[in-house]
């Protein structure tokens, strides 16, 4: 992995369905030229992958806390990855 670039995983819980969560996060992570994706989970959370500069990942984790207007955050958890294999966009994918 560049070391100008980190790449986390991290797990939205609370009222994060049904709220345009994962729009919201797609477009966000475009404001910050992030890579990655953003999905719904079967138990009701919201999983994503992010990948950019540490300032820019780290501000969007932070922004994941408030999410859209209709989202209630009640947790964010963070892992870091490897950066393998390579992401070429950001994208909503199915729900899992």
């Amino acid at each position: 992995m560049d070391d100008n670039r980190l790449r986390a995983h991290v797990m939205i819980e609370g009222k994060v369905q049904g709220v345009w969560f994962r729009a919201w996060v797609q477009e966000q992570a475009g404001e910050r030229g992030l890579l990655g994706w953003v999905r719904n989970r079967r138990d009701g959370s919201v999983e994503a992958v992010f990948e950019g500069s540490p300032a820019d990942v780290e501000a969007m984790i932070r922004a994941c806390w408030n999410g859209p207007p209709a989202a209630k955050v009640q947790a964010v958890r963070v892992e870091p990855i490897p950066s393998d294999p390579p992401l070429a966009d950001f994208t909503i994918l199915p729900s899992s």
